[in-house]
């Protein structure tokens, strides 16, 4: 399986990058893992709801050139469905087992993904319905789709 994780911002936290390092370099016995770091659009701290939707549509079409069409896109949001680790083991299994083998994880900006990249998302997860940073999520995320992995192949860890 083919995992892409298009992430919207820099990580600068040492902490982090060296848990998603060991992370990616655990997964690597299960899937060819790709994380693709795009520049986040440059704006004030204070936005108008306009100027934040040009934020989100600036960035979301970066992300959209990162997508194929053959890839079974998985947007990170909190208005999306909530899944326990075994079900999302579940969902990467029956990817697999159903030819989706190119999977992309989307994690968006400080302000959400655009419409347009909502849009294109095949599913939408949520890990909860607090917000979390978006370099934490990534780390989060890592985490989760090697724990999905160990689970699919019967192996100890998700306890």
């Amino acid at each position: 399986m083919n995992i892409t994780i298009i992430t919207v911002g820099k990580l600068k936290e040492k902490y982090l990058k060296q848990g998603i390092a060991e992370y990616t370099k655990r997964l690597g016995a299960y899937a060819k893992i790709d994380i693709v770091e795009l520049a986040d659009e440059k704006a004030p701290e204070v936005l108008s709801d306009s100027e934040m939707q040009h934020v989100k549509n600036k960035e979301g079409e970066r992300i959209l050139s990162k997508i194929s069409p053959d890839h079974h896109v998985i947007a990170l949001a909190i208005q999306g469905k909530m899944k326990s680790s075994e079900e999302l083991a579940d969902t990467l299994d029956k990817l697999a087992t159903y030819g989706k083998s190119k999977v992309a994880f989307i994690i968006g900006g400080s302000l959400g993904l655009s419409d347009d990249v909502l849009k294109r998302a095949d599913e939408k997860l949520s890990f909860s319905k607090m917000t979390f940073p978006h370099q934490l999520m990534r780390l989060v995320l890592v985490e989760q789709v090697y724990r999905a992995f160990r689970i699919n192949r019967g192996e100890p860890y998700h306890k």
